[in-house]
């Protein structure tokens, strides 16, 4: 069974300002998580953001919450490493 992948509006932000390479590799994760929220790499996180987990795609991260009921993935960052964790 699959999830729905939403994209917040800060994410959807993010993704108009990436570079075309990367937008393509970014794409393709976001398009993986519908089959695998968890895929390999994934990362629970801890602290302030807590409640999500993030993904690698080169130098950026993508940030996202699961809710298994309604089985949505929520991505609400896409930033670079320096500044994905800090608003």
């Amino acid at each position: 069974m699959s999830y729905l992948v939403r994209l917040e509006r800060n994410a959807e932000r993010d993704l108009d300002r990436l570079p075309g390479t990367v937008l393509t590799r970014v794409d393709a994760k976001l398009t993986g998580l519908k089959t695998n929220p968890r895929p390999r790499g994934a990362v629970k996180l801890h602290g302030r953001e807590g409640l999500g987990w993030r993904i690698r795609v080169g130098d950026y991260r993508i940030l996202y919450t699961i809710d298994e009921v309604a089985r949505v993935v929520s991505v609400y960052r896409i930033r670079s490493r320096a500044s994905a964790y800090h608003g």
